[in-house]
Order: C-alpha cells, then structure tokens, then sequence
C-alpha cells in the first residue's frame, strides 16, 4: 500500500512568557466546538467539559512569587497513547498529523482517556440539549455537530477551520499560506501567546519558534512526541 503524505504537519507552540492567564482561548473553544457548559454540580464531580485548560503554578519563594500560567490541550502526539487502544478506531493519526477523534464511532470505552498522560480528553457525561434552549441554539456553529453523552471529547486543533483552508487553497491550486488558518483559541489569545502553523514548512511562524532555545514538550520523557511546544520564561523571539 502506498504511503500518504501531506505537506502539513500542524501544530502549536505556546510562549509561557506571554500567557497572562485570562482564558479567553478557553471560551473561544467552548464557543467554536459547541462544547456543554456544566454546572456546578457536575465541576464538582470532575465532569468539566473543557477542551483546554489553563494550569496555574507559581515560581520563587515568599515573598517574591510569581504566578504561572500553563495552557493544556491535547497534544497531538505523533505515538499517541490514545490511538493504539482504542477497540473501535475512534481515535486516528490522520496525514496532517492530527490526533483526530471520529466521535459517531466512539462507544465510550474511555480507554483512550485513561491511557492519556496529559488528561485532555473529556468524556460526555449528560445529555446537554438543555444548555442550549431556544432560540440559544442559533449560537451553534453550523461547521461542528452535537455531540451526544457517552463519548470522549478533545481538542481536535478546530479541525473544521483546517479543512475550510484546505478547500479554499486547493480550489486555488496552491497550499494553505502561513497563518491563514488559525484555531480558535489562537485567533482569540489577546497576547498572542499561542502560534499554530505548519511544522513541514520550516519559513513558518510556528516552525521558527519550536526552534528556540527555550522550547519543551511536555513530558517528553515518555516518548509520546507531542505537536504542542511551550517556550519556558526567560526571553522574547521576535518572529
């Protein structure tokens, strides 16, 4: 069989430096994916449905403290611990580099979930149509179904913006130029503390950032080869 190559190879770098915390990517991508708000109840019982999270940490000692902000979403790993578990093929690599999520395939096993190290898919839990009452579900992006309960969420880089672009430039006869698609959460970030961009292509935005010297991944040791980069403090690229 022949082997499918893409151009693309998305993926994200995120400068911690200019992360102030505010959230703003975490609403936009509630409001992109049509993602169920939960109540209070549900929080509490670990039931949240959001895609991305922001993880706060602080450096130094008292009384010089600073607080941290850490963005988490999934990763988009290369060997992603996710896919190899999953007994119905939900979960799948596509050429892009994607870690994508077939959500009318997906049971429920939540073997996926358990097998994440990074804790960013989220399972579906209720029946949401009360979250969106009418005439509130004219608020519904038209581009992104409804997902009903009993199956794993994530973060999917707002795969639908990609596929539009893809649309657009093939229509054209040229490929996707850089930065003319952007997931929600970056196009949103006030900061501008999040870059999505086409890793294949090393002249991107993206790609000259994952090559600073201040880029991690997170938990690198276990050899999941994540597509998300952070930038630790310590300094600007201007790129």
């Amino acid at each position: 069989m022949e082997k499918i190559t893409s151009p693309y190879k998305w993926g994200m770098v995120i400068d911690l430096d200019r992360c102030t915390g505010c959230g703003a990517c975490v609403v936009a991508c509630q409001a992109e994916n049509n993602v169920a708000i939960c109540a209070k109840k549900e929080i509490n019982e670990g039931r949240n449905m959001h895609w991305l999270r922001i993880e706060r940490f602080w450096v130094g000692e008292y009384p010089d403290v600073r607080g941290r902000f850490l963005p988490v979403l999934c990763q988009h790993c290369h060997d992603a611990p996710c896919e190899p578990v999953c007994p119905v093929y939900a979960s799948y690599h596509n050429p892009d580099g994607l870690n994508g999520q077939v959500y009318n395939r997906c049971v429920g096993t939540r073997y996926c979930g358990n097998n994440c190290p990074y804790a960013v898919r989220v399972f579906n839990f209720y029946d949401h149509e009360h979250a969106w009452p009418k005439p509130l579900d004219n608020q519904l992006s038209p581009d992104i179904t409804v997902r009903s309960r009993g199956v794993m969420e994530k973060c999917t880089f707002c795969i639908q913006r990609i596929r539009r672009a893809k649309e657009e430039a093939k229509g054209e006869g040229r490929l996707i130029r850089d930065g003319e698609v952007q997931p929600a959460c970056a196009q949103t970030c006030p900061s501008e503390a999040l870059v999505f961009g086409n890793m294949a292509d090393p002249a991107s935005r993206a790609a000259r950032l994952a090559r600073s010297p201040r880029r991690f991944r997170l938990l690198e040791h276990l050899g999941t080869h994540p597509s998300v980069y952070y930038l630790k403090g310590g300094g600007r690229e201007h790129v």
